[in-house]
């Protein structure tokens, strides 16, 4: 049997992604796809040139810069004149995508894919030589298989303390750097086995705002192009690496494994495309908090907000953990990220401002004793009425102390794939998000760039998303 084939060839759900890996070009995929997925691409841009100017931001590539000895590298970090070897570009760009927590998400496999799959594309496909178009079928690979793992654990992984942007980003980052490196099915069939000892990502930085969200899907990116470059070599990988033994689902659910659907894993591959499920954000906050959010906003004409009773916010109750508890946490959130996931705080500032920006989850706003008092008074009850996953939905009631109860429900969460952002939004998001970084001018040439990467190459968009 040739070194690069698995050793055993039945239809595993890495084989199966493999082999759609391997035959998936530009012409297969609908033009209206690669379209979205370069918009996508620019959401994330955005986002990270926005993070740039925070100090998390500054920390981590001062930290790999150290890592490198200040060798300079072939792959830019986006918005800065910093160039690291590819895998340290993709950590430091997943890192930059992510960091705002206001990237995009699948809903139904509750992953962020972009940030990994961009980052991986980017540093493999300049490491690779790859064209464009080549950089824009591996980033769309990466979406379809992140998502549909991620659907497979069915929120899951969420309940039992894992993220899964960084454990099935380490899996479609192996196949997005091995698409771009030209690997066989078997070979890319490996680098999932590989992957399988590389996937992480804990919650514990919802009990106290730790930065480490923030590096997991950029972990994953860099973790999948290492899973590639080994099994470009001939090293072995595990053959189940998803429903073996101990494998993904096995391993990372326990006994929640059993309620998974593993046929989520690769249905419709080729014919129903997850980028067009995924989900734009027009808030800067976990995406499971957009419905009470925005629920949030549209009553603030309303309320007097001296005058408020009480208020109950409806959520899914699979996000619970994630952003109403512990209670009193959420009602006190000790820094921007902390706020970012609190239910109780978002909610106060939509009632108190009407809108929710980045600058309503920094100092001072985090201290303002108006908005810690609407806060107290969130309590949360679980929404008979969700459509979780497939939507995000929120509802928000305030009593008042006259006793009138005023109320507005979110079904759809907006930017949902039922609901979604324009291209055209898309575009003033990325904008918005780029001012705070870059001139007008150089804003321009990012967008333009980008939005034609696939007329380029891999080198070509890096060097256009650098000072």
């Amino acid at each position: 049997m040739p070194r690069d084939e698995p050793s055993s060839r039945r239809a595993t759900i890495s084989s199966t992604l493999a082999d759609f890996a391997a035959g998936l070009n530009w012409d297969a995929i609908p033009a209206e796809i690669r379209t979205r997925a370069k918009h996508h691409i620019l959401d994330a841009v955005g986002i990270a040139l926005a993070a740039g100017t925070f100090d998390f931001a500054h920390r981590t590539l001062t930290a790999l810069n150290g890592l490198s000895g200040g060798a300079a590298g072939t792959v830019g970090v986006i918005g800065k004149s910093m160039r690291l070897a590819p895998r340290d570009a993709a950590l430091a760009n997943g890192i930059l995508c992510h960091g705002l927590d206001f990237d995009d998400t699948h809903l139904g496999g509750v992953v962020h894919a972009t940030v990994s799959s961009m980052p991986c594309a980017l540093s493999a496909g300049v490491l690779a030589g790859a064209s464009g178009r080549d950089l824009v079928v591996a980033y769309i690979l990466g979406i379809e298989v992140a998502a549909r793992l991620g659907s497979v654990a069915k929120g899951g992984f969420h309940q039992v303390g894992f993220h899964p942007t960084g454990l099935v980003g380490a899996f479609s980052s192996a196949l997005v750097a091995g698409k771009l490196f030209g690997l066989s099915a078997g070979q890319l069939a490996h680098a999932q086995g590989i992957a399988l000892s590389m996937g992480s990502g804990s919650l514990e930085f919802l009990e106290d705002g730790a930065w480490t969200k923030r590096m997991h899907p950029g972990w994953a990116a860099s973790s999948g192009i290492t899973a590639a470059a080994l099994a470009r070599e001939g090293f072995i990988g595990a053959t189940a690496p998803y429903e073996g033994r101990f494998g993904l689902y096995n391993a990372f659910l326990g006994p929640r494994a059993a309620e998974c659907d593993l046929d989520l894993a690769t249905a419709g591959l080729g014919s129903r495309w997850e980028l067009s499920h995924t989900a734009i954000k027009p808030f800067p906050a976990c995406h499971f908090t957009h419905g009470c959010i925005d629920a949030a906003i549209k009553l603030a004409p309303e309320v007097d907000t001296g005058a408020i009773r009480r208020i109950r916010a409806l959520v899914p109750g699979e996000v619970v953990k994630t952003v109403c508890e512990p209670v009193a946490n959420k009602k006190r959130p000790a820094n921007s990220y902390d706020a970012q996931f609190s239910i109780p705080y978002l909610v106060a500032v939509g009632l108190r401002h009407g809108r929710m920006a980045l600058a309503d989850i920094e100092r001072p706003m985090l201290d303002d004793p108006e908005i810690l008092a609407i806060a107290d008074k969130v309590d949360y009850e679980v929404d008979p009425k969700s459509g979780f996953p497939r939507h995000y939905s929120g509802e928000v009631i305030v009593e008042m102390t006259d006793g009138r109860v005023l109320n507005h429900r979110e079904q759809i969460n907006r930017g949902a794939p039922d609901r979604p952002l324009t291209n055209g939004e898309i575009i003033e998001k990325y904008r918005t998000n780029a001012s705070l970084a870059v001139s007008t001018e150089r804003s321009q040439a990012i967008e333009a760039a980008v939005l034609a990467c696939h007329e380029s190459d891999a080198a070509a968009l890096s060097a256009s998303l650098t000072r």
